[in-house]
């Protein structure tokens, strides 16, 4: 609920920051490490999230720099090589494409993280700020408009302040009070997800098998374990999850040819609807967007909270310009002129991917292959791939610097 209503000024925190998921715990730390005071607004999340996140280098760099990495990464496995095969029955169909993070002087192109103990790390973390303020309970009414931004948690006082962080998800209520117009798709596609165990090392090679239906997605984890995210037809996702282990188990091991030996599915599956939502501007009125409520795009090429990072990255820095305004026009201007490019260029490129899998017009599948090709053979391009995957411009600043410049920091 939104309201246009003026009130007194009164104590007013610096920063807001709605949504207590990742995206939410990491805005709020960043903020406090950057010398604001936080108000965090939102419920605990649980730990029922059986899901992983790739969480790459320079997001990673980011969380060392809040404190919190060290404190993950003994529970991550590193991701050394990714590669893409092409498992389409249709007639023109492109070579299996390896990238490996060695290729770019990197160790690992980042880490895949279980969601759960990311979410434990940062709460941790949070909890342990003398910066932040954590209220655990949703916002059940904002007040924009006027001078401060309010929002009014559940049971609570109002809380107004300067900037509010909308990290509130998808469907986000801050975005809604803002006024803020969003763009929206939905697939014909569902992610279903779980984690399996399997009788070879994965040698934290990541693979992307690509099929009619989308990619079917397995990230190594601690072990001889792995996550999988196999985007189906919505009736097929749902159907697969309710099969026996053994039947499920079979059919993970033969889509993936065996290759990392007998498979068995582990307790607890997931299904999620695909959809894609990008908003006309990324702040209005005080409200700042970072994360799912910025972007949403299917689960291809690892791109969803890292992409989340670098909004939290790039607001934190534009509000340090403005310490004593950080919701101030000027700045809310600023951070949106600087996330549009990255945003959507990124939304397009998982768009346009995922479109060429399910189409099945020649002139898409020809484009698809000669690109994936020319991947495969050329390694310059293929490095300026990766670190553009990694660092928006990291590519081209590594033209000017050498082929072994970093891209962590």
């Amino acid at each position: 609920m939104a309201s246009n209503d003026r009130i007194e000024d009164g104590d007013v925190v610096d920063v807001i920051v709605a949504g207590a998921g990742p995206a939410g715990l990491i805005a709020a730390l960043a903020f406090a490490r950057a010398g604001f005071g936080v108000r965090l607004i939102g419920p605990e999340a649980g730990a029922q999230d059986r899901r992983t996140t790739a969480l790459m280098v320079p997001s990673m760099a980011f969380l060392d720099d809040l404190g919190v990495r060290e404190a993950i990464i003994g529970e991550a496995a590193p991701l050394r090589t990714m590669r893409i095969i092409d498992m389409t029955r249709r007639l023109v169909r492109s070579g299996p494409v390896s990238f490996h993070a060695s290729e770019i002087g990197e160790d690992a192109f980042g880490w895949n993280v279980p969601n759960a103990v990311l979410a434990r790390e940062l709460q941790r973390a949070v909890s342990a700020s003398p910066a932040i303020t954590w209220t655990k309970s949703a916002i059940g009414e904002w007040r924009v408009g006027g001078d401060p931004v309010v929002a009014v948690p559940d049971a609570s006082e109002p809380v107004s302040a300067r900037l509010a962080v909308a990290a509130d998800g998808r469907g986000s209520p801050a975005r809604e009070a803002a006024g803020i117009r969003v763009l929206r798709h939905t697939y014909e596609q569902a992610a279903l997800v779980f984690n399996f165990a399997h009788g070879r090392d994965h040698g934290f090679v990541s693979t992307e098998f690509h099929t009619e239906t989308g990619p079917f997605t397995q990230v190594p984890l601690p072990g001889r374990r792995s996550s999988l995210v196999w985007v189906l037809r919505p009736e097929r996702a749902e159907e697969l999850a309710g099969f026996p282990d053994e039947t499920l188990s079979a059919l993970v091991e033969e889509r993936m040819q065996s290759a990392l030996g007998k498979v068995t599915v582990e307790t607890g599956r997931q299904v999620y609807p695909l959809s894609s939502a990008i908003p006309v501007t990324f702040a209005r009125d005080r409200i700042a967007l970072v994360g799912e409520a910025a972007h949403v795009f299917p689960p291809i090429g690892a791109q969803g909270l890292n992409l989340g990072i670098r909004d939290v990255r790039d607001l934190v820095e534009i509000a340090a310009r403005h310490p004593g305004d950080p919701g101030a026009p000027a700045a809310l201007d600023a951070y949106t002129r600087r996330r549009r490019p990255d945003i959507v260029a990124r939304t397009g490129a998982v768009h346009a991917l995922n479109r060429s899998l399910l189409s099945d017009m020649l002139p898409a599948q020809v484009a698809r292959m000669a690109g994936l090709g020319l991947l495969g053979t050329f390694s310059p391009l293929r490095a300026f791939f990766m670190r553009e995957g990694l660092q928006p411009g990291s590519g081209f600043s590594a033209m000017f610097s050498g082929p072994r410049k970093q891209v962590g920091r």
